[in-house]
Parts: structure tokens; C-alpha cells; sequence
């Protein structure tokens, strides 16, 4: 079983997952959106050593961090590549919805993750789901132990779902992807990239207008 820590970073209360094997120390930064010397900090103090920062999606909260981590570890960025035109806007449109005037470089995407890739946390596995429409690139991270699926902001507790309001989002696919999560076992702990987890008993109800 994995160890799962949730940390609340950044303006936007982004949910940063540093998912660890216990056995190894190995851990994997999923969506590490900002704070970078705390992310550090939890890390250091759980004697994790990190292997890779994984990003959900290419939205500037979800990876305000990364570039410092990376340069911290030295660790490859791993996401779906048809979001890695939003990484490169990642600067501009932090400092456009936050009204930063100094904000990071965007991180070095190292390593593209597709439908079915595999993430290795120590001797266990991430899966990677393929969920667009939010983003076009947007995922989730699978892992069957645990029975947990990191969902970045497709899905959230309480009924709501990511934002389609973006002229690279679409409506009809985020359908498509949300009846993918909901086609898992109703035991599957679901953990959004922001507010509180959820699961897909819990989420079944869900309606895409």
C-alpha cells in the first residue's frame, strides 16, 4: 500500500499528492501547483526521496512548483502532451488570474505520459488514465492496491466538474471521461485536484448537462 499525503498549496488551493512507497522512500509530486520550500519541507521531514512530478494537466496552479523541484531533486516532469501548450503559457496566465509580477519559469517536460502509461512509485504502479476535457491532455493516476484514482480536475466531491468554459475544453469529452472514472468500482477513493476526496459510489449520481 502506498502512503498518500495531501497538501493544500497555492492562491488557488491546489491539492499537491506526494504518493510514497513505504518500502523504498520513493515518491512521486503529483500537481505540485505552488509553495515549493513547504512541499520541500514535507518531503525532507518524511524522508521521502522524489522520483518524478507528475501534472494532472497543464493549468498554471498545477505546476507553479515544479520548476524549483525539479531543479531541487533532479527529477523529470511527466505529463499528457497535448497540454504542453499550456505549460508554456504557465508564467502569463499565473501572473494574468493572480497578479503576480514574479513567478517561476515553466518546468522542463521530461517524459510524455499517454492512456495506460506507467508510473512507478518504488516497486508499485500508477496507471495512467487519459481523461480529456478539461484540458486536452488532462489524466488520472490509478493504483489498483489502494484502489485510488487521482483525478485532477475532471471530477470533484459535492457534483461539480471541471471547468468546459475554454475554447481548447470540450463538454462531450469530459461526458466521455467521467462515465470512464464512474465505470470503476464504487469503493474507488477518488482524489481531485482541488476540495475535498470523494468516491465513485459517492459521484455515481453525477450529471453532465
Amino acid at each position: 500500500m502506498l502512503d498518500i499525503t495531501t497538501l493544500t498549496v497555492g492562491q488557488m488551493a491546489t491539492n499537491c499528492y506526494l504518493i510514497t512507497d513505504p518500502s523504498t522512500h520513493a515518491c512521486v509530486i503529483v500537481d505540485p501547483g505552488d509553495d515549493a520550500e513547504y512541499i520541500s519541507d514535507v518531503i525532507g521531514r518524511s524522508n521521502g526521496q522524489p522520483t518524478m512530478i507528475v501534472a494532472t494537466h497543464g493549468h498554471f496552479d498545477h505546476i507553479m512548483a515544479a520548476f524549483a523541484l525539479q531543479l531541487a531533486y533532479k527529477v523529470p516532469v511527466a505529463m499528457h502532451p497535448e497540454d504542453m501548450f499550456l505549460v508554456s503559457r504557465m508564467r502569463s496566465t499565473a501572473q494574468h488570474f493572480l497578479g503576480l509580477t514574479d513567478v517561476d519559469p515553466e518546468p522542463s517536460v521530461d517524459i510524455a505520459l499517454h492512456d495506460k502509461s506507467i508510473v512507478m512509485v518504488g516497486d508499485e504502479q500508477l496507471i495512467v488514465v487519459h481523461t480529456p476535457g478539461h484540458t486536452p491532455g488532462s489524466i488520472c493516476l490509478y493504483e489498483k492496491n489502494s484502489n485510488v484514482l487521482f483525478c485532477g480536475d475532471t471530477i470533484f466531491d459535492g457534483g461539480a466538474i471541471g471547468s468546459v468554459d475554454h475554447e481548447y475544453s470540450s463538454r462531450e469529452k469530459i461526458r466521455a471521461s467521467i462515465k470512464k472514472i464512474l465505470a470503476y468500482s464504487a469503493q474507488t477513493r477518488l482524489l481531485p485536484g482541488h476540495g475535498e476526496e470523494t468516491s465513485v459510489g459517492s459521484a455515481s449520481a453525477f450529471h453532465v448537462q
